[in-house]
């Protein structure tokens, strides 16, 4: 259905404007799909559209006027508006390096990458223009490059990873010639900024087949291109404990986590480490011993390389650090909370490690159903302290800093540290024990004072 306040531009802009929803708007209204980008495209040019806007009442920004695009504010939404056009020549492998104004839709419409991002539907009401085939793709479940794929590749090279993504957020297959075309224009694609490339592997992780999309990335070249460190993942065989090798497991827990950010780039790389550490013991056992430390800094420096935002590291961090902690039976109380301690150093909520957790358990493929009881068993119990809102911290001490200092009459320094952490070391076996009370008596114990 057609956003209510586009008929408003349309009336503004006049009848003879042709003012047409383009791109992935347009497949995402086919498919049913929730989107929140409306481009629009339409033959009047810049000057034209900004002046009738402007006369409706509209806010209007010229933000892109060399390539014929202005920004319409609707509902305090902006949307662009772009005059039809056509491309020059692409010198550096991701923009032309000039525009064509004033040509028809189809010819506007033959420039894109894949024909289902290449259909047009006139806001107004009208038939669908699709010159090549895209409604069919959709239905056939298909990503088809707009003419030549070697072409359309060769002029972006972020064409290359946004077909897997696609692959990854609609569960389509590449077409084969435009799969096989892949390869042939690495070279351009490594051209693309690293920013952009982290925003497609972004929106391919967070897709409903990442498996599918991480899959296309290993089969046609892009994975080694952007993320080699995870080639020797392929084919690394596990212990006992898998069915899986690294690389087929890693799938597993990233396409079983929550479709967010944080979880599935830290299921990406939680056992990146484990080939360099894998070793075999003298009873034939394989062993990961340090992998975690190891698939942490793999993470943390390739997510740098990216260009992704601190807050995401540190999610990914996070969840990398604790991954292997399973909680057990035999833990007492105080190690629960302990445990839960740390979790909260490091931001992570149980509700968030748990779902990782379990999808790790789930995508070894072997005990599942006794791991799965058990963690569910932990997880209750887990819950359930935390539930009684138990000193975790140092700043959930009954006495802070200051009032430290003044029981024992000094200023701040390290024994002060020291004094907190043994506070706190002492109140995780006994939630009990804080109280002012209490800590006065722990504080004055500890400094040797009676």
């Amino acid at each position: 259905m057609i956003w209510a306040p586009l008929l408003r531009l349309q009336e503004a802009l006049g009848p003879g404007a042709e003012l047409m929803l383009v791109g992935g708007a347009v497949r995402d209204e086919l498919l049913g799909r929730p989107h929140a980008d409306w481009d629009l495209a339409t033959k009047l040019l810049p000057p034209a559209v900004m002046e009738r806007a402007k006369a409706a009442g509209l806010r209007v920004i010229p933000t892109g006027l060399q390539h014929g695009t202005v920004t319409v504010i609707l509902e305090d939404q902006p949307v662009e508006v772009t005059t039809f056009r056509s491309d020059g020549d692409y010198l550096d492998g991701r923009r032309p390096e000039s525009v064509r104004l004033g040509v028809d839709l189809v010819e506007d419409l033959s420039r894109r990458d894949f024909t289902i991002n290449a259909m047009a539907l006139p806001v107004g009401g009208g038939d669908l223009v699709d010159p090549f085939g895209g409604r069919a793709d959709l239905a056939a479940g298909i990503i088809r490059a707009v003419g030549d794929p070697l072409k359309r590749f060769g002029e972006d090279g972020l064409r290359t990873l946004r077909a897997c993504r696609f692959a990854s957020q609609l569960g389509f297959e590449i077409e084969a010639a435009t799969l096989e075309a892949i390869p042939q224009r690495l070279e351009v694609a490594g051209r693309v900024a690293a920013e952009r490339v982290f925003t497609e592997l972004d929106k391919l992780l967070r897709g409903a087949k990442p498996e599918r999309g991480l899959g296309l990335l290993a089969e046609s070249g892009l994975l080694d291109l952007w993320l080699p460190e995870l080639r020797p993942m392929f084919g690394c065989g596990q212990n006992r404990h898998h069915c899986h090798d690294v690389w087929i497991h890693t799938l597993e827990v990233v396409r079983r986590v929550p479709a967010q950010s944080g979880p599935r780039w830290a299921g990406l790389f939680h056992d990146a480490g484990k080939p360099i550490t894998r070793s075999t013991g003298p009873d034939g056992e394989i062993h990961f011993y340090g992998h975690e430390e190891r698939s942490l800094e793999m993470a943390e420096w390739i997510l740098e390389r990216l260009k992704a935002s601190h807050a995401l590291r540190r999610e990914v961090a996070a969840l990398i650090r604790h991954h292997c902690t399973s909680p057990t039976a035999a833990w007492g109380d105080a190690a629960c909370r302990r445990f839960l301690g740390r979790l909260g150093e490091d931001a992570l909520s149980l509700e968030d490690w748990a779902a990782f957790r379990l999808a790790d358990h789930q995508g070894k493929g072997v005990e599942v159903e006794a791991r799965l009881a058990e963690h569910q068993l932990m997880l209750s119990r887990l819950g359930a302290l935390a539930a009684a809102r138990p000193p975790l911290a140092l700043k959930d001490l009954a006495l802070d800093g200051a009032a430290l200092m003044r029981l024992a009459g000094r200023s701040g320094g390290p024994w002060l540290g020291e004094l907190q952490r043994h506070l706190l070391e002492a109140v995780l076996d006994d939630p009990a024990a804080n109280t002012v009370q209490g800590l006065s008596r722990l504080a004055m114990e500890r400094l040797g004072q009676p």
